[in-house]
C-alpha cells in the first residue's frame, strides 16, 4: 500500500484559477484540478491553459497535486494529458482518470504517460495514477483494473455516475443501497496494495452528514474521502486519523521490530500472538505517518 497520505482529496474546477488557488491553501491532503465533471463543455479546451498556469505558479505546499483529465473515451483526453504534462509534468504527482471501464483503459494512459515522460526528460513512471470506479463495467473488472499498472496508487468510488449507470432512482442511501460496490472496490484495492477512496458527500453544507459518512468510510477500511468544498476537508481529515491507542500500538510494534532486527537479525517476530514482519508493519507505518502529518507525534 502506498504510504502517501490521502485522507482528503479535494476537487476544484480547472477553469477557475481562483478556486484552484483556494484549494492550494486548504487543509486537503490532495488537490484534484478537474477538467471533467467540474468543467463545462464550453470551457474544457481553454481550461488546459488555466491548469498549466496554476501548476506553474501556485504553491501547493506538501499536498499531492493531481489533475483529472476527461475520460479516455472522449476526444478531449489525449490533448488534456499531452498538453498539460508536457508543459508542467514536473509539478504533477498524479493523474486521476475518470470512467475507467477496463484494465486496457489504464494501460492506455500508462503508455501515453510513459511516452510523454520520456520526451520531456521525466523519469518514466514518476507520475502516478488514481482511477475512478464509477460504472457497472468497471465494477465487474475492478480486480483486473487494480492490477493494470505499477503507476496505480488508489481506486476511488464514484457514487453519482455509478448510480446513474445502474438507473437507480436515488443515491441518498449510499451505505445501504451501495454497500456492495463500495465493498467490492475496497477489497480489490487492498488486495492489490492500493489505497481506497470513498465518494463525496454531496450535501456540502451538511457537516453532520459529512462527518457521519467519513467516519463510516474510515471504519469500513477506506483510506480517505473526496471533498467538494473546503469546509468538508477538516471534518474528513479528523475522521481518518488513528486513535491515540492505535498510534501507541503502531509505535510499539515498529520499535520492537527494529530492535529485533538490530539485536538478532530477525525479519519476523511474534508479539502478543501476532506475527509481525515488514509487510504487516506497513499498516502501522501508515498510521504513524497520518499522526505525524496531523502533528500528533513528532
Amino acid at each position: 500500500m502506498s504510504l502517501r497520505i490521502r485522507r482528503s482529496e479535494m476537487t476544484c474546477p480547472a477553469h477557475s484559477l481562483a478556486m484552484i488557488s483556494k484549494a492550494a491553501v486548504s487543509e486537503a491532503d490532495e488537490v484534484i484540478i478537474d477538467l471533467e465533471d467540474a468543467c463545462a463543455v464550453s470551457q474544457k479546451i481553454a481550461a488546459r491553459a488555466t491548469v498549466i498556469q496554476a501548476l506553474q505558479t501556485l504553491d501547493f505546499g506538501q499536498k499531492l497535486v493531481a489533475v483529472r483529465p476527461n475520460a479516455v473515451q472522449t476526444h478531449y483526453h489525449y490533448r488534456d494529458v499531452v498538453e498539460i504534462v508536457e508543459a508542467a509534468g514536473d509539478k504533477i504527482d498524479v493523474l486521476v482518470i475518470p470512467k475507467i471501464e477496463t484494465a486496457d483503459d489504464v494501460r492506455f494512459v500508462d503508455r501515453l504517460l510513459s511516452q510523454i515522460e520520456a520526451n520531456i526528460g521525466l523519469a518514466v513512471g514518476s507520475i502516478k495514477l488514481e482511477v475512478l470506479i464509477e460504472g457497472t463495467r468497471a465494477l465487474q473488472a475492478v480486480e483486473h483494473i487494480a492490477n493494470a499498472s505499477p503507476r496505480l496508487e488508489s481506486l476511488i468510488f464514484g457514487l453519482a455516475d455509478y448510480a446513474g449507470d445502474l438507473g437507480a432512482r436515488s443515491a441518498d442511501d449510499q451505505w445501504g443501497m451501495f454497500a456492495y460496490p463500495k465493498h467490492k472496490m475496497l477489497v480489490a484495492a487492498k488486495a492489490a496494495g492500493l489505497a481506497a477512496i470513498d465518494n463525496v458527500t454531496f450535501a456540502f453544507r451538511d457537516s453532520e452528514a459529512c462527518q457521519r459518512d467519513a467516519k463510516r468510510a474510515a471504519a469500513m477500511g477506506f483510506d480517505g474521502k473526496w471533498a467538494i468544498h473546503p469546509a468538508q476537508v477538516p471534518i474528513i481529515n479528523q475522521a481518518f486519523l488513528p486513535t491515540a491507542a492505535e498510534i501507541a500500538e503502531a509505535q510499539r510494534l515498529i520499535n520492537a521490530y527494529a530492535a529485533a532486527d538490530q539485536d538478532a537479525g530477525l525479519g519476523a517476530i511474534a508479539i502478543d500472538d501476532q506475527m509481525i514482519d515488514a509487510a504487516s508493519l506497513r499498516v502501522h507505518a501508515k498510521k504513524l505517518a497520518l499522526a505525524q502529518r496531523a502533528g500528533l507525534v513528532e
